[in-house]
């Protein structure tokens, strides 16, 4: 595999799941989180051990840090040019406009559909 890794952040297990598995199928490396805070800290981690982030997938409605605050604290680190992909539930205009201003790169609305996943992530990930 790479040393290029997506680090996916969502609270359900389930979809963490089921992005781990269609981006391996697809041939890239993944990292999981279960919130803001714990992303920020496997970024760091990341960093600590050299490994490269290609990209950033988060949810926005999490526990602990929701995805808005994450987005704005990453734009604070060396991560600040990580395309983050939002992938969530929510579809609201206001709430795409709070994640674009956060620093989003794109957003995708769950449950959403494998090859949309991949292809979006092929353009951010060269």
């Amino acid at each position: 595999m790479s040393d290029k890794y997506i680090l996916i952040v969502d609270d359900s297990a389930t979809l963490r799941a089921s992005v781990n598995y269609t981006l391996k199928e697809a041939g890239f490396d993944t990292l999981n989180a279960i919130n803001g805070k714990d992303g920020l800290e496997k970024l760091q981690q990341a960093m600590a051990e050299g490994k490269q982030i290609a990209m950033i997938i988060s949810d926005i409605n999490m526990p602990i840090m929701d995805g808005i605050t994450f987005i704005k604290e990453v734009k604070k680190t060396p991560f600040k040019f990580t395309p983050i992909l939002v992938l969530t539930t929510e579809s609201q205009e206001e709430k795409k406009l709070e994640g674009k201003k956060a620093g989003a790169s794109g957003w995708l609305v769950k449950p959403f559909k494998p090859e949309q996943l991949i292809y979006v992530t092929k353009k951010f990930v060269r």
